[in-house]
């Protein structure tokens, strides 16, 4: 017989599976805890007792997904058989395949937050706080998107030193999200620019590989 611990963690798997279903399928506004416990199968109450509202339960959703998404730039960065520049060419890609994928997902993750005070940066440090949009306690998912940027910046300073990393490694990702986007709203379309997703992902790889003379 489970424990009561094991129920619960049970009950919040099934919710956030549910949670992540309905957003792929019909964008934020399709998920509410009405909606997500039906789709788990747990009584009504059981979301009110996991989650304190959407926006929690969207950030628990985010968070998940950064470190999905920091596993696979890890298993890059650690991986022997690729090169320098093949590592940074998958971690672009495996970002902007978020956005072609799950566009839905993708604009919860990169959902700006608004001019909060004591929240400016420089650089990627900026990039990183404005990572995760939902309200609530984003502790969590600021982790995990700074977990993700970490194996990133690491990626990035095998190129260019970790004195230019932070300053390439913003270009990169303020560049692959501009990508992503333009793909996403279909305005990167190949008759317009004669180019794709995937070839600027190539030019991008290759100005900073130059810029740190490693081929």
């Amino acid at each position: 017989m489970a424990t009561r611990a094991e129920s619960a963690a049970a009950t919040r798997r099934a919710l956030l599976d549910a949670a992540a279903e309905l957003l792929d399928l019909g964008g934020p506004e399709a998920v509410t805890l009405r909606e997500v416990g039906a789709r788990a199968g747990v009584t009504r109450g059981a979301p009110y007792r996991h989650f304190a509202g959407k926006d929690s339960l969207l950030t628990a959703v985010a968070a998940e997904s950064w470190e999905r998404i920091g596993d696979r730039v890890h298993a890059l960065r650690t991986d022997p058989a690729l090169s320098a520049p093949e590592k940074l060419r998958g971690a672009l890609r495996a970002l902007i395949g978020v956005g072609r994928e799950q566009p839905h997902l993708y604009q919860v993750l990169f959902r700006q937050r608004g001019d909060r005070r004591g929240e400016r940066g420089e650089g990627l440090e900026r990039v990183r706080l404005q990572l995760c949009g939902p309200e609530g306690d984003p502790a969590a998912a600021v982790r995990a998107a700074g977990r993700f940027q970490d194996e990133f910046l690491a990626i990035v300073a095998t190129l260019v030193g970790e004195r230019n990393a932070p300053h390439y490694g913003a270009l990169l990702l303020s560049s692959a999200h501009g990508i992503a986007g333009m793909e996403l709203s279909g305005h990167l379309g190949p008759d317009k620019w004669r180019t794709t997703a995937d070839e600027l992902v190539d030019t991008l790889v290759r100005v900073v590989a130059d810029a740190g003379g490693t081929t």
